[in-house]
Parts: C-alpha cells; sequence; structure tokens
C-alpha cells in the first residue's frame, strides 16, 4: 500500500471516528452486536479510538504505531462480536 493510500485510510478512520461523536445513532445499530449493554457509550469509546488510530496513521511519525493498534483494535472487535455473538 503507498504512502498516501495509508495516510489517506488515516483520515478516513479519523473522519469516522468524529462521526462517532456527530451523529452517535448511525453507529448503534452495527455496535450493539458486539456491545449490547451501554451501547451509546462503547459508540463514543469507539469513536475516540478510531479518531486516535486514524490520527496515527495519517502521520509519517506515528504511522507504524498507529497500523499496530489498528491491528489490535480490529482484532479486538472481531473477538468481541464473535463472544458476543456466541452468548446469546
Amino acid at each position: 500500500m503507498s504512502l498516501f493510500s495509508v495516510r489517506s485510510a488515516g483520515i478516513a478512520l479519523a473522519g469516522t471516528g468524529a462521526l462517532h461523536f456527530a451523529a452517535p445513532g448511525l453507529f448503534e445499530g452495527v455496535s450493539k452486536l458486539a456491545f449490547p449493554e451501554d451501547t451509546r457509550q462503547w459508540v463514543y469509546r469507539n469513536g475516540a479510538i478510531e479518531l486516535a488510530l486514524g490520527l496515527a496513521l495519517s502521520s509519517s511519525r506515528t504511522r507504524r504505531l498507529g497500523a499496530l493498534g489498528t491491528a489490535g483494535y480490529v482484532a479486538w472487535l472481531g473477538a468481541r462480536a464473535h463472544t458476543t455473538a456466541a452468548s446469546t
């Protein structure tokens, strides 16, 4: 992936994270799958995480850490959704 693509992906992720705060209702349906309790609070938490990771990916100085954090975040979200789905 080119440097421009990673930076663009970071900006898009940061924008999505910010959108969690501007329009949290957009994310409640999908968030409820992994976070059936306190869904709105999890929407905000995930928005903050995505905003931070997106900003980290956008800067060459923090890109490697942002990529590692993003990989961990995606794995955690997947595991959380799987565990929650299996328990219902």
